[in-house]
């Protein structure tokens, strides 16, 4: 098949496109590396500053509609699949519609689906958006409800989502929200992970050595706050037993140096499974301090793996469930090896390349 996969949320397109290569498609991602993160792509679509940047996006990306022509599969990555105002997807997408096969709505992150669901409807117990029945207020939470609803992104969500083949969702929680509108138009696959080539999972050192990544911008919404403050806490108590190791807003391949070597992750406070980073970190025998709820394993049908380490959204749960580990490291060992299995089982990109595949085909 020939396949386009347009935008990019944490490296999701970039691996599925390797996989589907190595399956034999012809696949082409045209993204803008998902930001300061600049992962891989073959097309890059980033935007300059201001509105003179918009205005030059816009003329490349008419520029390069001719050759976005004649794919069997065009995956948008989310509604704003491009870094352009709404109003000026609508035609994008329905040129995109007319001169291609199929096209698929990526549930991956941010949209009207899980902003509105998770206010109105409240399936999930917390999320980026409420605690139980209590409407989060952070800046961050305001300002997505702010754009989302009662405007352009609305409908422009709304169109696509209603108009295209499928809707593909990567994790748990967008799957519940989507799948609540459109239950017999939504999958949910797993998030794709390219396993090291060398794995090692190597024994703890006398100091457990915990990764954080703290993106500045978006530090509240994700519960990086409340983690930072519980590890820095745990670290100034047993400064003996525990290493925390930061990376602040850098590019994925610095990211993932500083990652490398450490025992434990701690990453989205508020999510009921693991994200990319998280994922990938167990991929390479770490730890992940964060989302591992039990729907998230009944999702995948997991019965005996539990890697994760689940916290509530609470500074204690965090304290308490760090605490335990930098003070009992015995079970550090079985995580790691788990961790690495859990990976391999569920999200090993082939294996999540042919899932795609079968979709792409079968729809």
């Amino acid at each position: 098949m020939k396949i386009l996969l347009i935008g990019e949320y944490s490296n999701v397109h970039a691996t599925l496109a390797d996989g589907l290569r190595q399956l034999g498609h012809k696949v082409t991602v045209a993204s803008n590396g998902d930001f300061w993160k600049n992962y891989p792509r073959d097309i890059s679509l980033t935007r300059k500053p201001g509105k003179l940047g918009g205005a030059v996006l816009l003329l490349k990306l008419y520029s390069l509609l001719p050759s976005f022509r004649g794919y069997d599969v065009v995956q948008l990555i989310n509604p704003m699949f491009v870094e352009l105002k709404a109003e000026k997807l609508f035609h994008i997408y329905r040129y995109l519609r007319k001169n291609n096969k199929k096209v698929f709505l990526g549930g991956f992150g941010m949209d009207w689906y899980w902003v509105n669901t998770c206010i109105e409807q409240k399936p999930l117990r917390y999320s980026d958006f409420n605690i139980g029945e209590t409407i989060r207020t952070n800046q961050d939470s305001i300002k997505e409800q702010h754009d989302w609803i009662g405007t352009a992104k609305e409908k422009l969500n709304k169109f696509i989502a209603n108009d295209c083949d499928r809707i593909i969702t990567g994790l748990y929680e967008y799957w519940i929200c989507y799948s609540a509108a459109f239950p017999h138009k939504t999958s949910y696959i797993p998030l794709p992970i390219k396993m090291p080539d060398n794995i090692n999972v190597h024994e703890p050192g006398k100091r457990l050595k915990i990764f954080i990544g703290i993106n500045k911008s978006r530090n509240e919404y994700k519960g990086t706050d409340i983690m930072l403050k519980a590890a820095q806490d745990i670290q100034s108590r047993f400064p003996d037993k525990m290493e925390l190791i930061k990376a602040e807003s850098v590019p994925f391949k610095e990211y993932e140096k500083l990652m490398d070597g450490c025992d434990a992750i701690l990453d989205q406070l508020y999510s009921y499974t693991p994200s990319m980073n998280s994922l990938l970190a167990m991929s390479k025998g770490i730890i992940c301090i964060g989302g591992g709820e039990n729907e998230g394993y009944e999702l995948i049908k997991e019965n005996d793996l539990r890697p994760i380490i689940n916290v509530k959204p609470n500074y204690e749960s965090v304290y308490k469930e760090l605490k335990d580990l930098v003070c009992n490291p015995i079970r550090v060992k079985q995580l790691k090896l788990q961790s690495v299995q859990y990976v391999m089982k569920h999200h090993d990109y082939i294996k999540v390349a042919k899932e795609y595949e079968q979709i792409y085909q079968n729809n």
